[in-house]
This record gives C-alpha cells, structure tokens and sequence, in this order.
C-alpha cells in the first residue's frame, strides 16, 4: 500500500479543499515518517502553504502521532515513539493525512505516558506561540498583562503561563467566556464587544498596564490605548502597529528555541496541573467543517480532528 487518505489544497484557487487518496511521502536520511491519530486544527491551516507547491498538497501544521519511520541520519527520535509535531512549509506536504513526514530540527516534542494524542495534537502551534510572544516581555511579578482574544487555544496558555510567571492577567473575550478566562486565573475580564472596555481596564489599572498580547486580529491598535507609560506590547495576531512614544513594540520571538518549556507544559498537562481545553474533537470526515468553525474565532481552547 503506497497511497493515504488526505485532505488536500487540489488546486490554486481559494478554498479548493477536498478529501483525496494521494501517495505516502518517502522520508529523506534527515526526516521522519509519522502515523498520524490526531491533528490539531489552526486557522491558517488552508493556505499556510510552501512558494513551490505541487498540487495536490497536503494540508495542515501540526500533529500527534507514532513514528513509523526515520532515515539513516536521524538520532533523537526512533520507530514506534509517540509524538506531538509541527511540520510546515514542508514541500511532502502537511498533516491532514494518515502520515506525515516531518524533519527531525523541526519541533518534536515526546508525548507523555498518561496523555491522549488528541491532547498532544492539540498544543504544538498555541503553546510555541503563546511561549516566545511572552518571552521578549520584560515583566516582573505582579506587573499586569492584558491579553486581547484571550480564551482561544494561544490565550488559554498565555494567562496561565502568565499568572506562573507572578503576573496580574486581564482578558478580553465574549460574555461567554467570561467564567471560562477568571477558572484559567484572569483577575479581570472584559467584553470585546462593549464600546467602552478600554475604559474598564483603565478604571482597573488607572495607570495603565504594564504590557498586552493582541491575539485576536484588529485588536492590537486599540489595546494600546490600555498601555502605561513606557508599557510592551506584543501583536500575535500580526497588526501593524504605529510606532507612539513611549510604548515599546515587541516581536515574536521566533528565534528562540522553548522546546524544553513546551515539553514542560506537556507534562504539567500530562499531570492535570495546567489546563488544556479541547472544544471539540472531529472525525477525520468532518475536518473541513473544524477548519471552517476556526475562521469564527470563536472557538474555546482548541479543535482537533482524529486521524483518518
């Protein structure tokens, strides 16, 4: 048997998505063949593609699985091992299939004994994201963070790796999700959808806060008017910001290597002292029904499909 059950990108045009059987991708001496069980779902999952694409393309990010194969060269990873994985831009395409070929620099992480692989699939992209947008935040405990777009899979991490880290966490989602972000250790938490909740924070923080993460797209321009004097902020969600006196621009830190913090965040999900949401789990058969449920951006914690 050399073909796979995939979801695929069968073409150039926008949205052209389908179920197809295409061929099992070979594994060079520095990659890995992986079984796939569970794949996380992200926004971006349709068209974060490679520039020479071969149609059809394998689409997807990230995943959780059982290594089936490794070339010659790899060393840190053997067949038969569980794990979680991020696989990008690869040109054998991505992980909304049966198998998926992974490099072994990629981010690789062992799946903990007591830990499904629907909950592995699920922290790969929202926990390295969520660990290098705070990293280049120059905080002290008890100085207060806002986080705009906080009960989605990346603000689910955020305010719990900050409320670890000794920081005073604000939030803003919809009323729904209020309980939800105050369980994760929000101290305060407001609507997006009220006119004046940048004057709620204020009222909270007079002085402002000491620095915000704007994950939800659009949100990073008027966040900063929630910025102390001199206050950080961060834009996940990839806004443009002006540059303003005394507000200081971070960026993502991409370069960094959080590895060994995310393998640490697995185990403490692994061990039910961090909170790991999933809002739903889908059937293979369903995943471009959980691909367009995250364009909402209202989903709570994270989507995650089963392997064909």
């Amino acid at each position: 048997m050399n073909k796979m059950k995939a979801i695929v990108k069968k073409s150039a045009d926008p949205g052209d998505l389908g179920f197809m059987e295409v061929p099992i991708p070979e594994v060079n001496e520095n990659e890995l063949l992986v079984h796939v069980k569970a794949i996380g779902v992200g926004i971006h999952d349709g068209y974060f593609l490679p520039e020479d694409i071969q149609y059809p393309y394998t689409i997807g990010i990230e995943a959780a699985g059982i290594i089936e194969k490794v070339g010659q060269n790899v060393t840190r990873f053997q067949e038969g091992q569980r794990v979680a994985f991020v696989s990008s831009m690869q040109p054998k395409g991505g992980t909304w299939a049966e198998y998926a070929v992974v490099t072994e620099d990629s981010l690789i992480l062992p799946i903990p004994e007591a830990m499904t692989f629907e909950q592995a699939a699920a922290i790969p992209v929202a926990g390295n994201t969520a660990l290098k947008a705070l990293h280049d935040l120059q905080l002290k405990p008890n100085d207060t963070l806002f986080i705009a777009g906080a009960s989605g899979a990346i603000g689910t991490f955020a305010i719990q790796l900050a409320v670890a880290k000794g920081w005073i966490v604000a939030g803003s989602a919809s009323k729904s999700n209020h309980d939800y972000m105050r369980s994760l250790g929000a101290e305060k938490v407001v609507d997006y959808h009220d006119a004046d909740w940048t004057q709620q924070i204020r009222k909270w923080m007079p002085n402002g806060v000491d620095a915000v993460m704007a994950i939800q797209p659009s949100t990073g321009l008027e966040s900063m008017d929630v910025l102390k004097e001199n206050g950080q902020i961060v834009a996940v969600s990839g806004d443009q910001l002006p540059v303003r006196p005394n507000i200081v621009i971070r960026t993502i830190a991409y370069h960094v290597d959080v590895t060994d913090e995310l393998s640490a965040v697995m185990n403490r999900i692994a061990n039910k002292d961090f909170t790991l949401t999933i809002e739903n789990i889908y059937p293979f058969s369903e995943g471009l029904s959980a691909l367009e449920k995250t364009t909402t951006r209202h989903a709570r914690g994270k989507l995650v499909i089963t392997g064909p």
